[in-house]
């Protein structure tokens, strides 16, 4: 157990103040125009356009970053009610800020735990999260999905991406860059894979689609 906790505090420990005041041009900016012939090739318009068809009024966001995509999301409704879920306080700061117009509501806690709150969302996002936690993808993500779907209402939707491994082509710098981030505890991607998040979404969803773009697994599902 203790391990476990060790491995999930790696992945958000990143995200520290000065790390967050660069992530945007780092990995949203330069390695992602970067990233279209030698990284994880899915551009973060591909991104934005997932959060434009799936986030609803009444929202839920998993793992913040900096609240990018919260921000640049063409919401249905002039003030959506978005409430942020994440480890690391950084992140939870820094996205709260950044869409303050909205008065987001936070909560410090870990998704791997039942999620502590008694309200239905519309929507769940859980974009760039699932790599980041430990474990592979058939052992952390029914925890992950069964957990949102808790707070999910009926026909609600649950949405995200995530960069895989397996068969997936990537390039030289893509996996160096997957292996450097793996043995630093930033990433736990090394068995994840298309058909192992295809199997666990299967196993809990009647509607879901996944779409492959480069090394990033983009998902949707509705829940029952």
């Amino acid at each position: 157990m203790k391990q476990a906790v060790e491995r999930v505090n790696a992945g958000q420990a990143v995200y520290t103040p000065p790390t967050l005041k660069v992530y945007d041009y780092l990995v949203l900016g330069f390695s992602n125009r970067f990233s279209k012939r030698f990284l994880w090739r899915c551009p973060t318009s591909t991104l934005v356009d997932l959060y434009d068809r799936n986030a609803s009024e009444v929202h839920l966001d998993v793992g913040v970053g900096t609240g990018y995509f919260l921000d640049k999301t063409a919401w249905p409704v002039e003030n959506p009610d978005i409430t942020l879920l994440d480890l690391n306080a950084n992140s939870l700061e820094a996205a709260a800020t950044r869409i303050a117009r909205y008065q987001p509501t936070t909560l410090k806690a870990d998704i791997f735990e039942p999620i502590p709150l008694e309200r239905k969302y519309r929507s769940v996002g859980l974009c760039y999260l699932l790599h980041c936690l430990p474990g592979p993808i058939s052992e952390k993500g029914p925890v992950v999905f069964d957990n949102a779907s808790a707070v999910t209402t009926p026909r609600g939707k649950i949405f995200g991406a995530t960069i895989v491994q397996g068969d997936t082509p990537r390039s030289y710098f893509a996996q160096a860059l997957m292996n450097f981030y793996n043995r630093k505890g930033i990433f736990s991607n090394e068995e994840d894979t298309v058909p192992a998040l295809r199997k666990v979404l299967s196993q809990r969803f009647d509607r879901f689609s996944i779409e492959q773009h480069g090394t990033v697994a983009v998902f949707e599902a509705e829940t029952p």
